[in-house]
């Protein structure tokens, strides 16, 4: 009676090992029976009610079973409706009675009329179109599928960057489709030696990552290392270029960003013409620029657009407030506690009376309210964009009023806080902006520690740190260090339009440096006369 019950549970035992091994089993090819093919299709993809079956009759061949399977949302309803399914139960060359194994050739060269058809036999390459949004054609007895570019779906339309906004410009920001961002830049630059390299990382996501350089411009050194770089990557997912960047970057210690990104294909176009190569990844508007210099975080599109004059005056600009934002609140700080003699006496004795009632320290001063202020712009940020904007603005007006009437800080230092603050946003990168943020708190206690002398040690390990990164094996600091004199043209000013004679030496090729041909300076006409109502030339001295 024992062994009865053991010989009952261990054939159950078989019996559920025989299944499992089935459940698991997916061979690498297709093969010719169509149930056999559907049930391991439905058994990948867990039988989500997302992956459509449509079975087609062919014409007058009813014994030729076929089927069409496709994911609902990432397909283009008319091209599958009207080019696939119509075409074959329609189509004049599927009337005669034909054999199984010429089915799938009448159908890819008679009878789809959509571009992109091709023949699979392996079942992970045809999973991973099926799930890019193809289409894939089974017919029965025959051990390959029929693959037909069928990708479409709701996608957000070219709209407005949020980002890099400009008064002057395009008004065209890259979506979160790889296609539709690499189409904008073809439109830009119509010229063959526009390469682009795709590739699939992710073992789970399979995102679609693209490289995109100018071919003769680029240099052939730092296109290699960045694909090196990329195929170097085993994630198993890849959700933004966020991930990319971190993982191909150079420097890891650093807050300073050595990899830039945007959303405007113009900003694209103008770093591609100066030799950088740009990263495109699908799910993502952000587009990676490679390599990256210091410099080049304070440079905005609108400076081409306008006259040299203005746009050097507005870099200029941003420079001053850029170190505004690293070393406000550090400069009150080491003035009102360890150099008050640098302090006018008049505005000493005002700084005096304010801080008379305050209990803190000017460092725990400072670093309170510039915790206090972080915690309002994060705050800001999440919250919904209806209540965001005027959330931060009562919370700044109320803590702050708050604070100074109770006390714990006087009005100088809020004074300074809300400068250093807009200083920081006047900053055209937002991922150097952040930088700012993070190196201020370091300059503020070196300024509590041992005053102007610490804020000189912490600039000099900035400029030191700043000169060591590379960002694919270009000085981060170039054309400052090392030093460039072509390529200052270009850096906290800009020259001429017109005086853009060559491209910067260490980001493009060598044997492609020049930009414009010689004479392109605007010269007034050769006679400065005035011209008369009846169009003759005149010394303007006619009554």
């Amino acid at each position: 009676m024992v062994s009865f019950f053991k010989q009952k549970r261990q054939g159950k035992q078989q019996d559920r090992k025989k299944e499992e091994e089935k459940q698991s089993k997916t061979t690498d090819y297709i093969e010719s029976s169509l149930s056999d093919n559907m049930e391991i299709v439905k058994r990948k993809t867990g039988n989500s009610p997302d992956i459509i079956f449509r079975t087609v009759k062919i014409s007058q061949n009813p014994e030729i079973n076929t089927t069409i399977v496709y994911v609902q949302g990432l397909i283009d309803n008319p091209s599958v409706t009207d080019f696939l399914i119509e075409s074959m139960m329609k189509n004049p060359h599927l009337s005669e009675k034909i054999l199984p194994q010429k089915a799938l050739d009448i159908i890819s060269e008679d009878v789809v009329s959509l571009g992109g058809v091709e023949t699979v036999n392996d079942w992970e390459k045809l999973f991973l179109m099926l799930l890019s949004g193809d289409s894939i054609i089974f017919v029965d007895g025959i051990n390959k599928a029929l693959v037909a570019s069928t990708k479409g779906g709701d996608r957000r339309s070219i709209q407005e960057p949020s980002t890099h906004l400009t008064v002057r410009g395009s008004r065209e920001g890259f979506t979160e489709s790889i296609e539709t961002n690499i189409a904008m830049l073809r439109r830009i630059i119509n010229t063959p030696d526009l390469w682009i390299e795709s590739m699939k990382i992710g073992t789970v996501t399979k995102t679609d990552v693209s490289i995109m350089y100018i071919n003769g411009i680029a240099k052939k050194e730092i296109i290699e290392e960045i694909k090196k770089r990329l195929q170097r990557i085993n994630i198993d997912s890849i959700l933004e270029s966020g991930y990319i960047e971190q993982l191909i970057e150079d420097q890891v210690m650093t807050p300073f960003p050595t990899m830039n990104h945007t959303e405007r294909p113009d900003m694209v176009a103008g770093n591609l013409l100066e030799g950088r190569i740009a990263v495109f990844v699908n799910g993502t508007p952000f587009v990676l620029l490679a390599p990256a210099l210091f410099v080049q975080f304070f440079q905005s599109v609108e400076d081409y657009y306008n006259r040299f004059d203005i746009a050097s005056a507005t870099r200029f600009l941003r420079i001053i407030v850029f170190i505004i934002s690293i070393v406000g609140p550090a400069l009150y700080v080491a003035a009102t506690t360890f150099h008050q003699e640098m302090i006018p006496t008049k505005l000493l004795v005002i700084v005096a009376a304010q801080r008379e009632t305050v209990p803190l320290p000017a460092v725990i001063e400072a670093l309170l309210m510039e915790i206090t202020f972080e915690i309002l712009r994060e705050a800001s940020l999440r919250m919904p964009k209806a209540v965001g904007g005027t959330m931060s603005i009562v919370g700044a007006l109320v803590i702050g009023q708050a604070a100074v009437q109770a006390g714990i800080v006087s009005p100088a230092m809020v004074i300074i806080v809300s400068i250093t603050a807009i200083a920081s946003f006047a900053t055209p990168s937002y991922s150097i902006a952040i930088s700012a943020r993070l190196v201020r708190f370091a300059f503020i206690i070196c300024a509590g520690v041992i005053g102007f002398y610490g804020m000189i040690l912490a600039f000099i390990v900035l400029v030191v740190h700043l000169c060591s990164l590379r960002s694919f094996g270009v000085p981060y600091m170039s054309p400052l260090a090392p030093l460039n004199p072509q390529g200052l043209g270009d850096t906290f000013f800009r020259r001429p339009m017109w005086a853009f004679k060559e491209r910067p030496k260490l980001i493009s090729s060598k044997g492609n440096l020049k930009r414009e041909g010689e004479n392109q300076r605007p010269l007034p006409p050769e006679s400065r006369g005035m011209k008369t109502s009846d169009g003759r030339k005149g010394d303007g001295n006619e009554s």
